[in-house]
């Protein structure tokens, strides 16, 4: 994959560098390129934060002459995470580190910076290298001797047992069971979904359509682009800046962890094996259609509760308790899996239902598992904020 950092439009080293990353993980699984984030991100935020002491820090806080460059601390730190991914990935992100410290005067603060942004992302990647993130996956389908299931390969199955960034333990906001499939409540929301988030659907509207299709896209840069041009658009300073994206990524993380936990914990049926199998859930209020399919190919987990519901919480979460305001400058995103158009936001929580809304009408979601994804991400994200990388004590001396 080919890459650079701009070098005539940056905003600063933290969202530069950010992505960057975010470019260089597009190919990964969403959930994998994410944990790569964290890694990039965290490590950016302890080494700018090694020199400047404004925050406690993330991991780790190693001695540095406040004359330290902190961009080419921030620079080597997320290049020295990026190189770990492959060769090749290595030697492009060495040659877009040199091209990128081009434009920093040489000198001792430059070197001094760089040897510390490699010593810090070192230490992140040893503190993640046994997380449990490549644990076996050892899912276990639910079947009867005999009985064939589909033998798809279900994704992050592991990630209930991954150790979390901030919270305490992956089930620590484990929600409540899902709904009775013999309740009013079920049948509302079965037959919502049947009717607005079938491929053939006639009841679907067009703006809808495309708002379902827009929110196909998966991974790091579903949400960290509307995080960078928040940065800019609030005129963050580096170390402001390094702090709102570590926090980004950490509970973007966290939320990740505690969805699959949820997810595989109760491994509740998806709407294409619902509707199909409406006939057998104990509800007079559910018919089967023997034929339904969503928009688009559903996820290889559990669905309850709704994963990209508690990704776009969670950035809510993070961004409307940093920020004190759930009202943003406005930011615009475009969409790979739909081509030629721009969304636009001036409001987190808006930002959050359009998610919501999106992964019921293609197809993937109950009403009731988005309403609780979301409530878990927002949650999650303010835990988050509170929780790591506060503002330090002064103490009058470094």
């Amino acid at each position: 994959m080919a890459f650079a950092v701009s070098l005539s439009a940056r905003a600063n080293v933290i969202t530069d560098w950010d992505e960057t990353a975010t470019t260089i993980v597009t190919s990964m699984p969403p959930y994998t390129a994410q944990r790569l984030m964290g890694m990039v991100d965290v490590a950016m935020f302890d080494a700018v934060n090694s020199i400047e002491r404004r925050y406690q820090p993330y991991l780790v806080q190693l001695t540095a002459d406040p004359a330290t460059s902190k961009e080419a601390a921030a620079a080597a730190a997320a290049a020295t995470v990026l190189a770990t991914i492959d060769p090749k990935t290595a030697s492009d992100v060495k040659a877009a580190l040199t091209t990128y410290l081009g434009s920093i005067p040489d000198g001792q603060a430059k070197s001094d910076g760089v040897k510390l942004g490699e010593a810090i992302a070192t230490k992140v990647l040893e503190a993640r290298a046994n997380d449990g993130a490549d644990a076996p996956d050892d899912y276990r389908p639910r079947t009867t001797p005999g009985i064939y299931v589909p033998a798809l390969l279900t994704a992050a199955s592991m990630w209930p047992r991954m150790k979390p960034w901030a919270m305490t333990s992956p089930s620590q906001f484990r929600p409540i069971p899902p709904i009775s499939l013999q309740s009013k409540e079920w049948a509302a929301d079965f037959n919502e979904l049947k009717d607005y988030g079938g491929k053939a659907s006639t009841k679907r509207s067009e703006p809808q359509t495309e708002t379902a299709r827009f929110w196909l896209m998966v991974g790091p840069r579903a949400y960290h682009p509307l995080v960078s041009q928040l940065v800019t658009a609030k005129q963050m300073s580096v170390s402001e800046s390094a702090r709102f994206m570590a926090l980004v990524a950490v509970g973007l993380n966290d939320a990740l962890i505690g969805v699959f936990d949820a997810k595989y914990h109760y491994n509740f049926w998806r709407p294409i094996t619902a509707i199909r199998n409406g006939d057998i859930d104990g509800n007079p209020a559910t018919d089967r259609d023997a034929t339904w399919q969503p928009i688009d190919n559903t996820p290889p987990h559990p669905e309850y509760p709704c994963a990209h519901c508690i990704l776009s919480g969670c950035v809510a979460g993070v961004v409307s308790t940093a920020l004190g305001m759930v009202e943003i400058p406005e930011v615009a995103m475009t969409s790979p899996t739909a081509p030629g158009v721009t969304h636009r936001w001036t409001n987190m929580q808006s930002f959050a239902d359009e998610v919501a809304n999106a992964r019921i009408w293609a197809g993937f979601h109950y009403r009731f598992s988005t309403r609780v994804g979301t409530d878990m991400g927002l949650r999650i994200g303010e835990y988050t904020v509170k929780s790591v990388m506060q503002p330090a004590v002064e103490t009058g001396s470094r």
